[in-house]
Formats: structure tokens, C-alpha cells, sequence
């Protein structure tokens, strides 16, 4: 055990003082030390409930006879820290949450590891360090939320309060309405009810082996989350008795199976950053174009909110994670999990209870992945769109550029009613390093669906897209603006050709009008200068490599 160079030997008479300074008895000493790394807090919706599964994780690891000392780990709600400058803040803070974790575990020499997370940067951070420590560890995902209720109706976070906004203000909602959704939408704890970021993960998370089966969907109220809990405490103490280190579970080929799960729900954009990014802290070159292939290839299976009609709920019903392998077994390669178990045993032991819930091969919503990776002289490194949550009519879409360089600016014009059918909004210098940190463009997206707008309204940005995004909105355009991309220098009225089958994103300037726009270019003054984020604008790459900070 790697916690014998805290507590053996007669020059670890100090050490042993302090440990036992905390109240550990001494026959305790000679079980492995694990590491509970919560992120529980306050503000989190989706990570209130945590104080429970903190009890039985710890209940389990004492059953299975480990010995947990627990850590706390902060996070930001991307909802509530979104359309303001708290969004700055949430990517970066995956880098930090990875750094704190590493750092706790190898400052005390932690045997083991169980990382409690749910929500969206969280989740890839715990990964991310799980990966690059490589030794066992096993994640507890927090858990979805129930849907809302309204007078009969369910409700989720981003179609009915987000998309609020824009309803309002075309007069399609009035006050007493608009109230009404905010206080029943999320009606309790867990992460938002759709695919979005934070459940995408968790099933990504879960895919890639890192999670007991079911962990993604059971829901945060259940005590079928309670009962996970219980079984990861004990699990991690086996994974360390048999040196079942993480890089042994997250393989190249388990990040190929967690990505076409992650295609076949039509999940969040935002794994294309997250993935690579884990992958990379394990050792594992996991380039953009892997999305790409591995999305011809596989069918879209599972409508997910927030572009089609199923929550979370609805998926753990039909089975969750487990029947959605069953399903996709003949493409997946047979890789271990923290269970103890190959994928192939649990898709066989898997059943899937409701056939509109995960569709057969046969039937797919789509025949292809949820994401398409697209190229072009606006995006020569690559750019993302969630392909299963456009419309056929948008696929391909050609129209004029209203070109901003703020989020906020954007918003204000879309509030304004200065967008109309035909625009394609361009929101820059909102990359990894302009924005800087990478801000979600929920808000203004949101905003175009709750016009109406998002059949006939196309967005580009340089930053990204929540989870909760739906429509012809195309992000990651790499390069960034910051960095001299094509996307710096369009102006208002120039024509944008997008053509989503052919993964093409394109303006309709010849290469010499291009090249000369491009040489005359100056970035913008940095529009933070001090603080954490200054620092990870100077040393974050490109959104083309996961946004690894460097």
C-alpha cells in the first residue's frame, strides 16, 4: 500500500502521532487509507444531496475494510454562473479541481480513491485526476434530478426557464407564467434533468468503466443511488487489494466506447473538450477526428432532452447506461470496469425496458452520432455542433454574418429583436484564451429557440455551448479569435455557408480577401489581466486539444 510511507517505520513516529491526532484507532492503521474526495455544497442543485452519499460511500469502505478519510473539492453551477462574468470561471476550474485532487492524494499517499462529483467541470476534473495519478479509483456521479411538474405537464431547466426568456419577451409568456416555471422546473436536488453536461458525463463517466453500472441515471432521490454509494465505498477497497489502477480501466479502447455512448444519446458538445482532456492526463492521444469516425458509424438511439423529449428519468426507467451497451455491443470493445466486470457481461446481463426510450439499431432517431466534427476556412482546426438536436431544415444553411465580441453583446441584440430569419450570429473572442476560459453561450442560444429563431437562425463562437443547446449552433471554431483565426476577421453581411453532411463551415471569401483581412489583423486588449485567469489564458491550448492547460 502506498500509505505504509505515512504509518510504517520508526521515522513515521511523527506522522502517526498526527494521524492519530484525528481520532483513528489503532487497529485501524494497518487498512488501506482512502481518499473521499466530496464536492459537496450549498449551491449546487446537484450536489446538495451529497452529505447522504458521503454516510454510505463511507459505510461501504468501512465494510469492506478500508479506512476513508474524506476531502472536500469546490464547484461552480454552470447554470448559475452562466450569461455573466462567473462563466469566465468554469472551464478553468476543471484544471483546478484535477490539480486539487492530485495534490491531496499525493501529499498523504492515499491508497485509493472515491470521487464524489456530479456537475459539469467537476466530473472530467476527478477524472482527469484519477487518470493522471493512475492509481484505484472510483467515481460516484451524484445523480440526476426529478423532472418539474406544472399543471400536468414535466418540466426541465433549459427548455422551460432558459428558453423563458426569449417566450417573454415576444409576449408568448406573461409574469404569473414565467414565475410559476422558475419555482416548479427544478423541483429538488441533482443534476438538470436532460443530457445535458452534467449527465453526459456521467454516462460518459460510467461508459468509460470508472462508475458501478447504473451510477449515471440512478436518480439523486433514490435509494438505488444510496445502495451505489454503499457498493463503490466497498469496491474500492477490492480495486486495491487486486492493483486495479485507473489507467488499467480507462484504456484507449474504453474512451472509444465511452464516446459512442456519449454519440448514441446525443449528448453535450462539451465531452469534446472533456474527453480528450481526460485521455491526455492518462497517456492516451485522443484526437479530435476520433469523434468524427466513431459518429458515422453509430446511431443516434436515445431522444434526450434538450432536442428531443426524453429526461433522465425516462432513461434509468429504460435501463440506463447498461441497456444502451446492450444495444451498441457490436461496435464496443471489451473493456474492464471498476465492477469487476467486462462491458459485453454487463450489455448481456442488461434489458432494455422501453424500446422508444433506447430505439433498436434498426429504428434509430438518427444514423448517425449526436456530434459532427466540421472543418473549412472558418474552422481549419475543427469545430463541433450536436448534429441530432438540428432540424433537416438547417442541416445545410447559408446566411449573413452579425459578428459580436462579447457574449453579452450578442444577447443584447438578440433581446432587442435585431436578429432576423437568414443571420448568422458570430460571437467571438469567447475561446479558451479570449474569453478568456471558454464561457457556455446557453443564454443567447436559449434566447434564439424562445423566439422561435432556431429554424431559420444560425450561431458560430469561438467559445461553447452548454449541453442544454439546441439548433444550428457551432462552437469550439478553432483557431480562436485570440489566436488569429478566420473568425476574427469576418465582418457584418459576409456570407457563411454551413453544410453539416458534408462537415463543412465555411465564409464565402476568396483565399487572397481572406489572407489580407488576416494581415492586418490585431488582437483585442486581453479583457482580463490579472487573478487565476490571466494565467490560464497564457497557458491553455487550443479547444482543438481539449483545452489542456499546458
Amino acid at each position: 500500500m502506498r500509505s505504509r510511507i505515512i504509518k510504517q517505520g520508526l521515522e513515521r513516529v511523527p506522522h502517526r502521532a498526527l494521524l492519530y491526532a484525528t481520532g483513528i484507532p489503532k487497529s485501524e492503521m494497518r487498512k488501506p487509507f482512502i481518499g473521499v474526495a466530496s464536492s459537496f455544497t450549498d449551491i449546487i442543485p446537484g450536489h446538495v444531496g451529497m452529505r447522504d452519499l458521503e454516510r454510505f460511500i463511507e459505510k461501504g469502505i468501512h465494510t469492506a475494510g478500508g479506512y476513508p478519510f474524506f476531502f472536500g473539492i469546490p464547484g461552480i453551477c454552470d447554470g448559475i454562473a452562466m450569461g455573466h462574468t462567473g462563466m469566465h470561471y468554469s472551464l478553468p476550474s476543471r484544471e483546478l479541481i484535477a490539480d486539487m485532487v492530485e495534490t491531496i492524494t499525493s501529499a498523504h499517499q492515499l491508497d485509493g480513491l472515491v470521487l464524489l462529483t456530479n456537475c459539469d467541470k467537476i466530473t472530467p476534473g476527478m477524472l482527469m485526476a484519477a487518470a493522471r495519478l493512475d492509481i484505484p479509483a472510483v467515481v460516484v456521479t451524484a445523480g440526476p434530478m426529478l423532472s418539474g411538474r406544472l399543471k400536468g405537464r414535466r418540466l426541465s431547466l433549459v427548455n422551460d426557464t432558459f428558453e423563458a426568456i426569449g417566450k417573454y419577451k415576444k409576449g408568448l409568456l406573461k409574469n404569473d407564467e414565467l414565475e410559476a416555471l422558475e419555482m416548479c422546473a427544478c423541483p429538488g436536488a441533482g443534476s438538470c434533468q436532460g443530457m445535458y453536461t452534467a449527465n453526459t458525463m456521467a454516462c460518459v463517466t460510467e461508459a468509460v468503466g470508472m462508475s458501478l453500472p447504473r451510477c449515471a441515471t440512478a436518480l439523486a432521490v433514490s435509494a438505488d443511488k444510496k445502495r451505489i454509494a454503499f457498493a463503490s465505498g466497498q469496491r474500492i477497497v477490492e480495486l486495491i487489494k487486486k492493483n486495479i489502477t485507473s489507467r488499467k480501466i480507462m484504456t484507449r479502447q474504453a474512451f472509444e466506447n465511452a464516446i459512442m455512448v456519449d454519440l448514441a444519446l446525443g449528448g453535450s458538445t462539451n465531452t469534446v473538450l472533456h474527453i480528450p482532456a481526460i485521455a491526455h492526463d492518462a497517456g492516451i492521444d485522443l484526437p479530435l477526428e476520433t469523434f468524427d469516425i466513431l459518429s458515422r458509424k453509430t446511431r443516434h438511439l436515445a431522444n434526450m432532452l434538450p432536442g428531443g423529449e426524453h429526461y433522465l428519468e425516462d432513461l434509468d426507467w429504460a435501463g440506463g447506461i447498461p441497456a444502451l451497451l446492450k444495444r451498441l455491443r457490436k461496435n464496443l470493445h471489451n473493456t474492464l470496469t471498476v465492477s469487476g466486470k467486462k462491458i459485453f457481461e454487463l450489455a448481456d446481463s442488461a434489458e432494455v425496458a422501453d424500446e422508444n426510450v433506447i430505439r433498436p439499431l434498426t429504428r434509430p432517431y438518427h444514423k448517425e452520432g449526436g456530434i459532427a466534427i466540421l472543418r473549412g476556412n472558418l474552422a481549419p482546426d475543427g469545430a463541433v455542433v450536436k448534429q441530432s438536436a438540428v432540424s433537416p431544415k438547417m442541416m445545410q444553411f447559408e446566411g449573413a454574418a452579425k459578428v459580436f465580441n462579447s457574449e453579452e453583446e450578442g444577447m443584447k441584440a438578440i433581446l432587442n429583436g435585431d436578429i432576423r430569419s437568414g443571420d448568422v450570429v458570430v460571437i467571438r473572442y469567447e475561446g479558451p484564451k479570449g474569453g478568456p476560459g471558454m464561457r457556455e453561450m446557453l443564454s443567447p442560444t436559449a434566447a434564439i429557440a424562445g423566439m422561435g429563431l432556431s429554424e431559420s437562425v444560425a450561431l458560430l463562437t469561438d467559445g461553447r455551448f452548454s449541453g442544454g443547446t439546441r439548433g444550428p449552433c457551432i462552437g469550439h471554431i478553432s483557431p480562436e479569435a485570440m489566436e488569429g483565426g478566420a473568425i476574427a476577421v469576418l465582418k457584418n453581411g459576409d456570407r457563411i455557408r454551413i453544410d453539416i453532411p458534408k462537415r463543412r463551415v465555411d465564409v464565402l471569401l476568396s483565399e487572397k480577401e481572406l489572407k489580407d483581412r488576416l494581415g492586418k489583423w490585431k488582437p483585442i486588449r486581453p479583457k482580463i489581466t490579472k487573478g487565476y485567469l490571466a494565467r490560464y489564458a497564457r497557458m491553455v491550448s487550443s479547444a482543438g486539444n481539449g483545452a489542456i492547460m499546458k
